[in-house]
């Protein structure tokens, strides 16, 4: 299924130029436009799911060894020092397409790139009230 409408279905089915890195019968993956660093690249579905909740779980089996194998490629180009895979759902998570997509992103050392967050703590009430709900849900 392909939305009309989204942008990511147009650029992943080729209906508008990317550079593209790599392609095969799922997926398309693209430099991105606004690059977070050198390389910076988006993996893109050809099919239409808002995002992982939507995905099938026979294309979402496909995703990582999919990145994992443009990842070993591009830091063999590159010569990154590492990388990021990121994943965002829902407009409070950042995501600003809703098309499934990950963001691989090189790093360099010292490269300024802001993925981080401001670490907290795990309070003994919020592990114990996170691990009961989680186990009555799940039996």
């Amino acid at each position: 299924m392909r939305d009309d409408n989204c942008i990511f279905c147009k650029i992943a089915n080729g209906e508008i130029p990317s550079a593209t890195i790599y392609e095969d019968e799922d997926f398309r993956a693209i430099l991105d436009l606004g690059p977070a660093s050198k390389g910076h690249a988006l993996l893109l579905p050809k099919e239409h799911y808002a995002d992982l909740f939507a995905l099938p779980d026979e294309t979402a089996e496909k995703v990582l060894p999919v990145a994992r194998k443009i990842v070993s490629r591009m830091k063999d180009v590159l010569g990154c020092d590492g990388y990021n895979l990121v994943q965002n759902n829902g407009e409070c998570a950042g995501q600003t397409v809703f098309h499934f997509h990950m963001h691989m992103i090189p790093r360099y050392k010292d490269d300024k790139v802001g993925l981080g967050w401001e670490m907290g703590e795990l309070s003994d009430a919020d592990r114990d009230e996170i691990l009961a709900k989680l186990k009555e849900d799940w039996q």
